[in-house]
């Protein structure tokens, strides 16, 4: 059958009472259709569940690396750092921040990173569903596409998976002290696999042994350990290693060359501008104490 803007075209010259009346029954049969199909089949919207966040709650995704101890051990990824992986983590969550709304700040350690939702957001009606899955699709896909950027020759054998889970945090003390626990499970895990990587890559323990000898010690012992049989000042390992990445958005200088063409000049000239813009820049510092949040009070502002 043809569609109206097609019958129209035909008969119009010199029928045009016919052309509207065959627009018209054309139009009233679609219509009929998208009646019906409505309230023949639209109930089944009915088994949606309603999972709209809460209103005024800071919205934290925090996203894991599925299966990653596995993933590590296939790509050959450096213990007990690798900058590569860390390096190409933050990639990824900054191209998180920079393609979707209303992050307002994100910290990540290891193959974990946490994205915090500003509280008055409205993106996608606050529906959960839709902030988990963004966040995931848009990870994992900038994971696969930098990842030549950062591990050069090193071939992806196979497509890495995430999952995310998504908390509600009612006041701004509640978030601090959320990013504080990642924080403080950053400096835990990254001192107990320092000294583990140590005593089997250079004292020759097995990892079984090494876990035996770890077992029960608490952070001055492996401290010691680390000082006294490797001459490993703990303190002096790497901000990105022992205190994680932090993203917040600053205002940056960036100097562009421009052509431009001056007056009683007939040829183009480059110049120098300096322009001014906001961008996604990794912090490796303290967030436990209050200097970080003197510093950036814009994230917990009152309109965020």
């Amino acid at each position: 059958m043809l569609g109206c803007w097609r019958a129209t075209t035909v008969i119009a010259a010199g029928s045009g009472w016919w052309a509207r009346c065959l627009r018209g029954r054309c139009c009233c049969r679609r219509r009929l259709l998208l009646s019906m199909a409505k309230s023949k089949f639209e109930y089944v919207r009915d088994f949606e569940a309603d999972d709209t966040c809460l209103p005024n709650c800071w919205i934290v995704v925090r996203l894991d690396g599925r299966n990653f101890h596995r993933f590590s051990e296939q790509h050959e990824f450096k213990k007990p750092n690798d900058d590569r992986a860390l390096h190409l983590m933050t990639k990824c969550a900054q191209t998180v921040m920079e393609e979707l709304e209303d992050i307002a700040v994100a910290y990540g350690q290891s193959d974990e990173y946490s994205f915090v939702f500003k509280k008055k957001s409205r993106w996608f009606k606050r529906r959960a569903s839709k902030f988990m899955t963004h966040v995931v699709s848009q990870f994992a896909s900038s994971y696969v596409f930098y990842w030549k950027d950062y591990f050069k020759d090193q071939q992806l054998l196979y497509p890495p998976g995430f999952d995310a889970r998504i908390v509600l945090y009612p006041s701004n003390q509640n978030l601090k002290d959320y990013l504080s626990w990642r924080q403080a499970d950053c400096h835990i895990n990254n001192l107990y696999n320092t000294v583990f990587w140590m005593l089997v890559q250079r004292s020759g323990l097995t990892p079984v042994q090494a876990q035996d000898r770890l077992q029960g010690t608490l952070a001055g012992d492996k401290n010691e350990i680390l000082f006294s049989e490797f001459n490993i000042n703990y303190n002096n390992e790497p901000l990105m290693y022992r205190k994680g990445t932090v993203l917040v958005w600053q205002k940056v200088n960036e100097v562009m060359t421009k052509k431009i063409k001056l007056p009683k000049e007939a040829e183009e000239k480059e110049v120098e501008v300096t322009r001014t813009r906001t961008k996604v820049v990794p912090l490796h510092c303290d967030i436990i104490g209050d200097q970080f949040w003197e510093e950036y009070p814009e994230i917990l502002a009152e309109d965020s």
